[in-house]
């Protein structure tokens, strides 16, 4: 860790004191230059943030100064200080802890855009979430429940699958034989949506498991291999599928973001869903933690605590 000088925020930015930072599986990627971002060096890693505004730049009206927000960076948020885009920041709501807030704008972000906006999930359809115990996938979990579908959580060990079930999940399965038991459990009819942060071989058995007009959402690719499409399966059963890049897609469309920022907070605050933090590890051990997160430790998230007096 080094000591960064005190920032000044640019056009159109926030600054914001951090308080937590989450730590998140891109990170790592964009750590070893094998994502699709690749900052110019030196940067600092750490996408996603919550705080206090400390200093607004030029053209921003709010939030004011000693507001506490979160706001999804990008890059430099494993700091005392980060910089956002403004359009980026949202007001978080009183009685929601900030290092616990600090993993909300990614992992619900992501789920939030991908089961609503691109797939459609519908009340009384039947969600199956890859990958379920981990950050993303938990939160797919909770609000496939709050928008009301029966979820089938698939997680590797049975601590992963009891984690899923207490965070809403109507049934917990394995990968083997996966798509029998779907079948099993759908009565045949498949599952309605498939959300896959995992691919590899979990994707390959889980497209089989798709229903007439299935959606099968990617992700992401945990598992380390991008798994290869057959486009008969789809041509069969009329399903799709779905790339979901939440990050680029709220840059792009930075209100209708908000708008599900507001309802994703909103469902938070009132209970309706619950960020699942396992591990919070103080800021000289940002290392430590992103190797928990890459090494697949985590259940739910794992988060950084930065400047604990400012919370």
């Amino acid at each position: 860790m080094t000591d960064e000088p005190q920032r000044q925020p640019g056009p159109g930015q926030v600054l914001v004191d951090v308080v937590g930072a989450g730590v998140n599986f891109p990170d790592g990627l964009i750590v070893a230059g094998t994502y699709q971002t690749k900052p110019e060096l030196p940067f600092v890693p750490g996408c996603e943030v919550a705080g206090t505004v400390a200093a607004l730049g030029d053209g921003v009206s709010g939030p004011p100064v000693g507001t506490r927000v979160i706001g999804f960076c990008g890059i430099g948020g494993y700091a005392a200080q980060a910089l956002v885009d403004a359009r980026m920041v949202h007001r978080l709501p009183e009685g929601i802890d900030l290092v616990e807030a600090s993993t909300i704008p990614v992992v619900y972000g992501t789920s939030y855009h991908g089961l609503v906006d691109r797939a459609g999930l519908a009340t009384g359809e039947t969600l199956l979430v890859l990958g379920a115990s981990g950050g993303v996938g938990l939160t797919a979990v909770q609000i496939g429940k709050a928008l009301g579908a029966t979820v089938i959580a698939a997680a590797s060990s049975e601590n992963k699958r009891e984690l899923c079930l207490a965070h809403g999940a109507d049934h917990a399965i394995g990968y083997d034989d996966m798509t029998a038991m779907v079948r099993e459990l759908t009565g045949g009819a498949g599952a309605d949506v498939v959300y896959d942060p995992v691919g590899g071989d979990a994707a390959t058995a889980a497209l089989r498991t798709l229903s007439w007009a299935g959606r099968f959402l990617t992700v992401g690719y945990a598992a380390g291999e991008i798994p290869q499409v057959k486009l008969n399966r789809l041509l069969l059963t009329e399903g799709a599928v779905l790339g979901v890049l939440w990050g680029a897609w709220a840059k792009r469309n930075p209100e209708a973001n908000a708008a599900n920022m507001t309802t994703l907070l909103e469902w938070v605050a009132a209970g309706r869903l619950r960020p699942h933090v396992s591990e919070v590890f103080p800021l000289e051990e940002a290392a430590r933690a992103l190797a928990t997160v890459m090494n697949r430790g985590a259940r739910g998230k794992i988060a950084l605590r930065v400047n604990a007096g400012k919370e």
